[in-house]
């Protein structure tokens, strides 16, 4: 005797199709398997990152990490992981953080640590009249230039090297996207400072961050992102006044603050 059940049907909700589906332009499919694969197993350890004060890629890969991005870009998969995921967070973010303050008076860009490019093709589509540079580490700019960024894109420049060593070019606006919330507050203002020094006179820097409240008591979603700074960086979240603060201690005037409703916020200082 046979048993006919009838057919079960399923299929993606529309929030499913949008944001898990590889082929969505909003995928978040990258991002996700980042975090499962590296970020959860970094917090396995969370008792020991918060007793230690530091990261913990050494118990979850067995590497040192004190050279962070050197850990972080562990192998050539892992980083490729990495750069899509951040691409991903752009897809959606992307246009908030660049309209929070109209960009349009500044031309000549920097996006320093600008990774996959995906914050760079964002702007130079917002702000036909700019040209982008993603100023970034040797390999990741080779990622980028062969495998991520459309090769068509004129207006996308790339200048390999390290900002923490190496020199700064002259800009208008340097972009500074989740850059600083990767280092502690004297790393901080050593980058600000060089910005500083490299910008031209009008010109600003653009950081964007996912701001706490100024008691510290939520965002939820960026308590949490400070903590994944704990084991993963050697940095945290701050608040809009912290970054103010920074800023202004590099020379930076006319701090502005937009909150974008988002995941990510925006500041914006002037020379």
């Amino acid at each position: 005797m046979y048993l006919f059940l009838p057919l079960a049907f399923y299929r993606n909700t529309e929030i499913s199709n949008t944001y898990l589906t590889k082929s969505s332009p909003k995928s978040q499919y990258h991002i996700m398997m980042y975090y499962s694969n590296t970020v959860y197993l970094c917090w396995h350890y969370l008792t020991d990152a918060v007793r230690e004060g530091r990261n913990q890629y050494e118990r979850a890969f067995g590497i040192s990490s004190k050279d962070l991005f050197g850990a972080m870009y562990r192998s050539e998969e892992e980083m490729l992981k990495f750069l899509a995921g951040q691409n991903s967070i752009w897809s959606i973010c992307g246009r908030d953080v660049l309209t929070a303050f109209d960009l349009s008076p500044f031309t000549r860009i920097y996006d320093l640590g600008g990774g996959g490019g995906a914050l760079a093709q964002e702007c130079v589509s917002l702000y036909p009249n700019c040209t982008v540079t993603i100023y970034d580490l040797p390999k990741v700019v080779q990622v980028a230039k062969e495998r991520l960024v459309p090769q068509e894109e004129q207006r996308i420049a790339f200048h390999e090297g390290d900002f923490f060593k190496d020199s700064i070019p002259e800009a208008d606006l340097y972009i500074l996207s989740k850059i600083l919330h990767d280092w502690d507050d004297e790393k901080c203002r050593q980058l600000l400072a060089e910005v500083h020094k490299a910008c031209r006179p009008g010109g600003g820097v653009l950081l964007v961050e996912s701001l706490l409240a100024e008691d510290k008591s939520g965002p939820v979603e960026t308590q949490l992102y400070s903590l994944n700074m704990l084991v993963q960086t050697e940095g945290k979240e701050r608040t809009a006044a912290e970054y103010s603060e920074l800023l202004r201690a590099a020379g930076f005037e006319e701090v502005q603050v937009r909150r974008t409703g988002k995941l990510y916020d925006a500041v914006l200082g002037r020379k």
